[in-house]
């Protein structure tokens, strides 16, 4: 594959299984989101691999974190489940300095596009995966867990596995709707 078919044909596929990415593979995914656009060359990143028991510590994380916000037990019962949909996430995080060039704004944007060049390393070796985010990677409980400190955040959790499904056909979209010129 391509790199511009890989860009033009991005899909997010959630029906997931083993193998995970591995070995090689998965180091050129985080080499990938090492490249991500970096001003100030301040590396506002930090990846946290969960798999095999991993995932069980990350599901206890989201559960206490729904337990101690008095969530109803659906949703509780949802996180307790939710990182099993792939054999392995990755919690991005935007680890932020403050400089007085590149605002954390930017340092933020900067994770996004580190889990977007993740995701399409992964998609480019084989894998497939999808990125979520939702209220609980906001929530001080989860942010607590990961160690976050100042203006860090979670920018997503980066779903990969083994697709179980074809993937459908990318929709076309009619660029005259997003584009203009000055």
């Amino acid at each position: 594959m391509d790199a511009l078919d890989l860009l033009l044909n991005r899909r997010s596929i959630a029906k997931l299984s083993g193998p995970a990415p591995s070995g090689l593979a998965l180091e050129n995914i985080i080499k990938a989101g090492l490249r991500a656009p970096d001003h100030g060359g301040l590396t506002p990143w930090r990846f946290v691999i969960s798999e095999g028991r991993g995932l069980v510590k990350l599901a206890d994380i989201l559960v206490n974190a729904a337990q101690q916000a008095d969530a109803e037990k659906a949703v509780v019962d949802k996180l307790s489940t939710a990182p099993f949909r792939a054999p392995m996430v990755i919690t991005v995080i935007a680890k932020t300095k403050v400089h007085p060039k590149v605002p954390e704004f930017e340092q933020h944007l900067s994770a996004g596009c580190a889990v977007q060049a993740m995701q399409m390393a992964a998609v480019a070796q084989g894998y497939q995966g999808f990125w979520r985010s939702g209220n609980w990677m906001f929530d001080h409980n989860v942010e607590q867990a990961f160690g976050l400190q100042g203006n860090d955040k979670i920018v997503g959790f980066l779903y990969l596995g083994t697709a179980q499904c074809t993937p459908a056909k990318v929709p076309e979209r009619d660029i005259s709707k997003f584009v203009e010129y000055l």
